[in-house]
């Protein structure tokens, strides 16, 4: 879908119900019309190294994929996919009528105040919350699909290595304390996984790598009568598919990036309340890996954003990138290499 045609839907797209008070949100990948009661997702035509959305053919396999994926943790939410129609100078979404021109996900709409990070801001989110999300997604990691391949160190090596790619303009815009940050953050990643690269393999033989959420954080997840979780990845099935350590670490960091390290405390005490033995000392020691590993990633995506954008928002931007690194930079302080537990 292109801007264009997301403008005309906006202001003058035809719907088979009442769809009022529209709104526009845009995130890297996607175009989202919401209404009062229902939300649309369009995917915008665009194509990346790990995923292409660039044919009509691909958005609507991946939009049926989106619905697929999403439906194994917040059933009724996703309630299809429906074709985008050009009948003469109309546009119809979820029309009978005309050429199909594109594909979107039709979704209900949730309410805004319900979002766990709108919530986590005005101090809403309780310790019942907390425990019931742990709830929710131990459940679904006990029921969803084990992934059997092997551990790939190059791989994981040169993703987190990958922030070096944009290490100029960090050090350019946030000064050389950054450059020091990323070398040594590279420098203790690549001796932790090598040093410990049995360990990430046993994991693997013993099922914990999982077809996962794979973008579980705050802003993907609504707090009703019960926890909803949405918006997992469906682009890129490598993504997706990680040990639930990584899944967990996720959601940790980012509560801790917000300043919640004592919910996120309670997360992992919640989660693992049942089957302690499951996080010991070498799964502790992993688990803050891959929490400087997400640090990682969100510092480099945020830099991405800060390169595409210009005042007040690349500020904000540059803001994130530093408050990532530091939390990247602490993670990493606590993994000791030479004196970390052996994994057997």
């Amino acid at each position: 879908m292109n801007q264009r045609i997301i403008d005309f839907i906006l202001n003058d797209g035809k719907f088979p119900h009442p769809f009022h008070d529209r709104q526009l949100v845009e995130t890297h990948l996607s175009y989202i019309v919401l209404g009062r009661s229902f939300a649309y997702k369009f995917k915008k035509e665009i194509k990346y190294s790990f995923l292409d959305f660039s044919t009509i053919k691909q958005r609507k396999y991946f939009c049926e994929r989106e619905v697929q994926l999403n439906n194994r943790f917040s059933k009724g939410i996703y309630l299809g996919v429906v074709p985008v129609r050009q009948h003469g100078s109309e546009i119809w979404v979820d029309g009978t009528e005309g050429k199909i021109i594109d594909y979107a996900i039709k979704m209900k709409r949730l309410k805004d105040d319900r979002q766990m990070h709108r919530m986590l801001e005005h101090h809403q989110v309780t310790l019942k919350h907390v425990e019931d999300i742990a709830s929710t997604i131990r459940k679904f990691h006990q029921q969803t699909t084990i992934i059997h391949k092997p551990f790939d160190l190059a791989l994981f090596a040169a993703r987190f290595n990958d922030l070096q790619s944009v290490s100029a303009f960090i050090v350019k815009s946030l000064g050389p304390a950054s450059a020091t940050i990323i070398a040594n953050a590279v420098r203790l990643s690549d001796a932790f996984l090598k040093r410990h690269q049995d360990l990430f393999s046993m994991r693997a033989d013993d099922g914990w790598v999982r077809d996962c959420h794979g973008d579980l954080h705050s802003r993907n997840i609504f707090l009703y009568a019960r926890p909803i979780l949405f918006d997992c990845i469906e682009f890129n099935d490598e993504f997706r598919q990680i040990d639930i350590l990584d899944e967990l670490a996720f959601f940790c960091m980012d509560l801790e990036a917000a300043g919640f390290d004592g919910l996120s405390k309670s997360f992992t005490t919640f989660y693992f309340a049942k089957d302690t033995l499951a996080f010991g000392k070498k799964e502790q020691m992993l688990f803050t890996y891959y929490k400087s590993y997400r640090a990682n990633v969100r510092a480099k995506v945020n830099t991405l954003r800060a390169m595409q954008a210009e005042g007040p928002v690349r500020q904000k931007n540059l803001e994130d990138v530093k408050r990532y690194l530091d939390l990247m930079n602490q993670y990493m302080g606590g993994i000791k290499i030479p004196n970390t537990l052996p994994y057997n």
